[in-house]
């Protein structure tokens, strides 16, 4: 974004007047600039129309008082460009861009479409089909239907690619102080990426939470989050749709394995982004963040007065990983003196009905467990009477204060959660705001969104200490050609990687090629349409004699011919067989058009699709990211020896594939796509079993590696 557009979005948002060009809709949208309290100049353009919501017309904008700082537009497509352009030339400072029938319409759309982007020059358009912009700060409103939302003076941010969904949020019962709203729609002039990098410098912009259905430009969307996590300031994503993998090479385990959301889920983890699941929990974590802060840490003081509370959130935060530390003798003993005799000591703690609103014996509970739990943060378990049924309320809000004071004493995040979402009153949720303590509603969202905000501040901490280096650029090279796996590890070995030592011969070569290497041996057929031999048939293991080995041959021609009789060829690959393994590994590295360079790794061979056990990451990635995605893998239990197996190294497993990843990416003009399925892991290092490369088909069949050697 230019330094000329950035103050013409600062105008848009908080405009000193507005025009609003069209008929119903721009008619609306005066309403509920109105509605809001803006209280600055509103200026109706309609050519037809006297008045709109009780200011008078302009008959065009070229009569307009002076150059409006913001306008909202609502006019058909092709009008619309037209009077974008004239805005341009008069020095306007933004546009909201309701109008739709361009890039979503078709093809005829795309044209205008790029007109429009060509008629704003260095003017802020949100849009074109969006719902608009609301400042809850200023009570600035470009928007076309009735809307709510309220701000305290800070709050969170919300930018969403869904207008409907922008709206739906403006009304939820849920009390997220908010500051701004953003409909993104197409998305042509600004995007996602624009507003947070704005956004992240706002002094009262606590959060920004964003719905994504797709980035036009991951590498500034990373820059934009990595400024926003500088600032201190979280942001909270809700992804949503799906898409197929962007490299297309769908006869690698690897596509089945970690498509584009796992690519996003990499990003996110990247960038210090929270990703939720759904609206509910986007708000919850929004809330949780805005009002009470994020943590240091994992560690929770949990208090109900019921065990069934008590046992939601101990089994909510054992799935999440979010951690109730049981307190020690020590502390169990001094906490005992001050609860009643049917109480059990514990985290989350049961303080028990006989002391319910007390606060004079309440408070020193909550406080000396905080403080002897060593809590980050804490969490009360209080499901409000409805209105009518509240003469107990008193009771419900004299623990409350004894929590919130309690929490203030021992300076740690806190919330009071609902079990029901509607069991916290909205009269409640405000007092509970004042008070700097988050109103949840859910027992699962609020645990979520203390993970979530305790893991932002472990990535905080880690991108403080180490900055991600810039994303690798994608490689589009054409369509891709498979090497078949001898060549494929010929390029492994050149790269520094260990590959059993082997033979390719023809089949009247086999036995012999068996008795030179030393059995037992291995015998797989190589061909272009043997991507996975073992669905083919086309590799025999442990063949341990002469004899063996020549019956395999003939079972594995008869075998590759009933699968495929077009795949069977003369070119056989004999290997020593490996030992066997600590644990088995898939390793990938791959180009896709959006992220650039990524490495997936998972659990090898026949678990690779059974168990779908894979972690991904944008590289580049130093070995200690590679060792944490490894750690995550289920299949680290066997690496760090299962049960009295033999135990990797696993920091040098991360170091040996990063020094693979590295020189994947000085080579990607020569391999589009690497994945080694399986890579066997010994205690004492790594061997490449199985390998599919592709390299880049400039016509010849003449494989890069060769081409490279002749050289």
């Amino acid at each position: 974004m230019t330094p000329e557009r950035r103050l013409n979005l600062d105008r848009l948002l908080s405009p000193r007047h507005i025009a609003f060009i069209g008929g119903r809709d721009a008619a609306v949208a005066v309403g509920e600039a109105i509605r809001r309290g803006f209280a600055g100049g509103i200026w109706p353009v309609n050519p037809h129309r006297d008045a709109i919501g009780g200011h008078g017309c302009f008959r065009s904008v070229q009569d307009l008082p002076e150059a409006p700082d913001a306008v909202f537009l609502a006019i058909p497509p092709a009008a619309a460009v037209e009077t974008v352009r004239d805005l341009a030339a008069m020095g306007a400072g933004g546009i909201v861009c309701y109008t739709a029938g361009f890039r979503e319409a078709g093809a005829g759309g795309e044209e205008l479409e790029r007109q429009l982007i060509a008629a704003t020059g260095e003017m802020a358009l949100i849009g074109p089909n969006c719902y608009g912009v609301i400042n809850y700060l200023d009570n600035a409103a470009l928007w076309p239907f009735a809307h709510g939302g309220s701000s305290p003076g800070w709050g969170a941010a919300i930018i969403t690619q869904s207008g409907m969904l922008s709206s739906d949020i403006t009304m939820a019962q849920r009390s997220l102080p908010l500051t701004h709203m953003i409909s993104g729609g197409n998305q042509s002039v600004l995007g996602i990426e624009d507003f947070i990098d704005h956004l992240a410098d706002h002094r009262c912009v606590r959060a920004i939470g964003i719905h994504i259905e797709g980035l036009h430009d991951v590498h500034a969307f990373e820059a934009a989050c990595l400024k926003a996590l500088d600032r201190g300031v979280p942001v909270v994503a809700l992804k949503t749709g799906s898409s197929r993998i962007g490299a297309s090479l769908t006869v690698s385990h690897t596509g089945s394995l970690s498509g584009s959301d796992d690519l996003y889920n990499a990003l996110f983890e990247r960038c210090g982004v929270i990703r939720v699941k759904n609206p509910s929990e986007l708000l919850e974590t929004l809330k949780f963040v805005c009002i009470a802060g994020a943590p240091k840490g994992n560690r929770v003081a949990g208090f109900t007065c019921s065990g069934g509370g008590a046992a939601m959130l101990a089994d909510h935060a054992e799935s999440v990983g979010l951690d109730f530390p049981a307190p020690d003798a020590d502390a169990k003993a001094e906490l005992a003196n001050l609860l009643p005799p049917i109480a059990t000591v514990s985290n989350p703690l049961d303080y028990t009905t006989p002391i319910w609103g007390q606060p004079e014996i309440t408070g020193p509970i909550f406080e000396r467990a905080m403080a002897l739990l060593d809590a980050d943060s804490a969490v009360l378990v209080q499901d409000y009477p409805a209105e009518g049924l509240d003469e107990s309320k008193g009771f419900y809000l004299n623990d409350a204060r004894a929590f919130i004071e309690a929490a203030r004493k021992t300076s740690i995040p806190a919330a009071i959660c609902a079990s029901l979402p509607e069991n916290l009153d909205r009269q409640t949720r405000e007092f509970l705001i004042a008070e700097g303590v988050a109103p949840m509603q859910g027992i699962d969202e609020t645990l979520n969104a203390m993970h979530a905000a305790a893991q932002w501040s472990r990535i905080r901490e880690r991108v403080a200490q180490t900055r991600p280096a810039a994303l690798l650029p994608a490689r589009s090279r054409g369509k891709p050609r498979m090497l078949d796996e001898a060549d494929g590890k010929a390029r492994l070995r050149a790269l520094g990687l260990p590959v059993p030592e082997g033979r390719c011969v023809s089949g009247s070569e086999v036995v012999a090629a068996g008795d030179e290497l030393g059995y037992p041996v291995v015998l797989k057929m190589m061909g272009p349409s043997l991507a996975h031999k073992s669905e083919a048939g086309a590799v025999a293991v442990g063949l341990a004699d002469a004899e063996a080995l020549g019956e395999a041959l003939e079972r594995m021609r008869s075998a590759v011919a009933a699968h495929d009789p077009a795949a069977v060829t003369d070119r056989f690959l004999v290997e020593t067989m490996a030992a066997r393994p600590v644990a088995e590994l898939i390793v990938s590295v791959r180009s896709d058009p959006q992220f650039g360079l990524a490495l997936t790794l998972g659990s090898g061979g026949v678990l690779t699709e059974l168990v779908g056990d894979s972690a991904t990451l944008l590289l580049p990635a130093s070995a200690e990211e590679i060792e944490a995605a490894i750690r995550r893998l289920r299949v680290a239990r066997l690496l760090d020896g299962f049960r009295g197996g033999g135990r990797a190294d696993i920091p040098a497993l991360a170091s040996g594939i990063a020094r693979l990843a590295d020189a994947v990416a000085a080579h990607a003009g020569e391999i589009v796509e690497l994945e080694i399925n399986p890579l066997f892991v010994h205690a004492g290092g790594v061997v490449a079993v199985d390998v599919l490369l592709y390299e880049p088909d400039n016509g010849s069949g003449e494989p890069v590696a060769a081409r490279l050697q002749a050289i």
